[in-house]
């Protein structure tokens, strides 16, 4: 097992065909005490549940600083300490560059962006004073082939600030034995994705793509392992593309 004993935080994995989910089922079956975070305290709670014994769900707007803090708080009181941190709550809205108006550009920049930023804050001096930690940050495919799928401009701008975030933190924090990364997914079948593609949409997309299929939420999740384990410990400040070949570069 390759996370045993060790405590990880995920952000928005409450979801139940999430990414986030898949990373917390998956990171749990490898030995991990899981924390998930989520808007929604309950369906957090009850992701928790569903992982067995020794996990946590806390409600927290990672976008808030008070409530980001607060949550940290309570798990360094629990566990004492924190390993892993993978930053996967963001959401999306398929707005062309004139319709995007000032909310939009908040609400999206402020999720993806500002709470990469929060939490990783929240978790760095834990992490600087164990001399170790594995941040893992959720970028998208469409941050470096300049949208096209279903995030907006303003997406697209919150995923590519996601990886110069990751990038900067990575060496910054690397005398401190704490390694940053980022995850560029491509096409992910999840609940949000399901709702907006219609088959001819689909078949398109996927002729695209050289491995002939979307992507699942496991994809991601056994990239996050990988990077959240010992097996990268010589890797910071890399993007991980997990897109079935959707963009090579």
């Amino acid at each position: 097992m390759l996370l045993q004993g060790k405590l990880a935080i995920i952000t928005g994995a409450a979801s139940a065909r999430g990414i986030g989910r898949a990373t917390a089922a998956t990171f749990a079956r490898h030995g991990a005490h899981v924390v998930i975070l989520d808007l929604d305290e309950a369906a957090a709670r009850d992701a928790a549940a569903s992982l067995g014994e020794g996990h946590l769900g806390l409600a927290a707007n990672v976008a808030d600083q008070a409530q980001v803090n607060k949550a940290i708080a309570q798990v360094i009181e629990r566990y004492g300490r924190i390993d892993v941190l993978v930053n996967n709550a963001g959401i999306t809205q398929p707005l062309k560059t004139l319709d995007i108006g000032a909310s939009d550009y908040d609400r999206v920049l402020d999720v993806s962006l500002r709470g990469t930023l929060l939490m990783s804050q929240a978790v760095i001096p834990l992490m600087r004073e164990q001399s170790s930690g594995s941040i893992v940050c959720m970028s998208s495919v469409s941050a470096q082939r300049g949208g096209g799928i279903f995030g907006g401009p303003h997406y697209s701008a919150a995923k590519a600030g996601v990886l110069g975030l990751a990038k900067a933190m990575a060496r910054e924090l690397g005398p401190d034995n704490v390694r940053v990364n980022s995850i560029a997914p491509g096409l992910i079948h999840t609940d949000i994705t399901g709702g907006l593609m219609q088959d001819e949409r689909r078949h398109a997309i996927i002729d695209g793509i050289p491995l002939g299929r979307l992507g699942e939420a496991q994809d991601v999740a056994n990239a996050a392992l990988f990077l959240a384990s010992d097996l990268s410990t010589y890797l910071t400040g890399i993007t991980l593309d997990v897109n079935g070949g959707m963009l090579i570069h």
